[in-house]
């Protein structure tokens, strides 16, 4: 199993970004998907989680929802978080997070990352 993810990059202040992520390999079900963010000197924080099952209920970071939104794409095990307004302090690398069910392991839920994905906001 692998994560993917692609479309961090430079912006400025105000500007927005897009960033992908697909999950690929022998996967029986995808339960979560999400993005996490860290910063030097910090502890990773949620930035924003989808349910891949049901209405697809999301939870986002403090301060994070109404410039942050989620949205899936299940036939795909993808997500994508649009950021707009973007601010100097969303810099940051930014990791694909996923609770998946992996052919290898049907009866258990594990935890999986991508890669990580740079975002730097900077004028």
């Amino acid at each position: 199993v692998q994560l993917q993810a692609s479309g961090g990059g430079s912006v400025q202040p105000g500007g927005s970004l897009r960033l992908s992520c697909e999950a690929s390999g022998k996967i029986v079900s995808v339960i979560v998907m999400g993005w996490y963010r860290r910063t030097p000197g910090k502890q990773r924080e949620l930035v924003a989680a989808m349910s891949m099952t049901g209405s697809g209920n999301t939870e986002y970071g403090d301060s994070l929802k109404g410039r942050f939104t989620i949205t899936r794409d299940n036939a795909k095990n993808k997500v994508y978080l649009q950021m707009n307004n973007l601010k100097p302090e969303d810099t940051a690398v930014y990791y694909c997070n996923a609770h998946l069910r992996s052919a290898a392991q049907v009866r258990e839920i594990n935890n999986y990352w991508g890669q990580g994905t740079l975002v730097t906001v900077s004028s």
